[in-house]
């Protein structure tokens, strides 16, 4: 049996289109990002953490990859291979209607999917405003991630959002616990406007 998609018709919001969530695929990751001029359609970040080799291959439009401080001009047609996990790689779109195909997996392991794609799928719910979607969304892969930092956190947004008040400091304050650092990020996080004036977002939030 054949499937197929069209990446422009399951394209998000954001720009990502989640090819291997919409065809099922079990042995690889592989994802698109679309963006005009200026936008970014590989965030910068690396692959420490899953040990993932990853390819870019730039469909349509032109790409200008940053990989460890070096710079390539990829135009469609382009395939980018980072073979190191460890290496900081970043690409922004030179010219409209530019997509970005990306596939990548942990050499000689059987691929599992990672938690971003979750987040993703989350900031996508939250954009269309779909927060109860959002929390049953997370919630189930709350038991199926090693990596809970970020699903906690945007467990707390959710329910910041749809009134769960006592359940969104408790997960915050988790969230904390596992990456401090998201404090800074919770200072200025609007998901969480429903909770500042609380007097325990100024505890929780306070500088250490």
């Amino acid at each position: 049996m054949v499937e197929s998609v069209d990446i422009a018709d399951i394209k998000q919001p954001s720009g990502w289109s989640p090819i291997r969530r919409e065809l099922g695929v079990t042995a690889f990751g592989i994802n698109a990002w679309s963006g005009d001029s200026g936008a970014d359609v590989v965030g910068e970040h690396d692959e420490e953490q899953s040990g993932h080799e990853e390819l870019y291959v730039v469909v349509a439009g032109t790409a200008r990859f940053t990989v460890d401080g070096e710079e390539l001009e990829a135009p469609a047609g382009t395939a980018v291979f980072v073979r190191d996990p460890a290496s900081r790689r970043k690409a922004v779109a030179v010219a409209d209607g530019t997509t970005v195909l990306s596939v990548g997996a942990k050499a000689g392991e059987a691929f599992e999917p990672l938690v971003w794609e979750v987040n993703a799928e989350v900031f996508a719910l939250f954009a269309r405003g779909a927060v109860e979607e959002a929390k049953q969304l997370v919630t189930e892969a709350l038991g199926r991630f090693a990596d809970r930092t970020a699903l906690t956190y945007n467990l707390a947004c959710c329910e910041a959002r749809l009134g769960e008040t006592d359940d969104a400091f408790t997960h915050l304050a988790a969230a904390f616990e596992l990456r401090p650092s998201l404090a800074e990020l919770a200072r200025t996080d609007t998901d969480l406007d429903a909770i500042r004036e609380d007097p325990r977002f100024t505890e929780l939030v306070a500088p250490g």
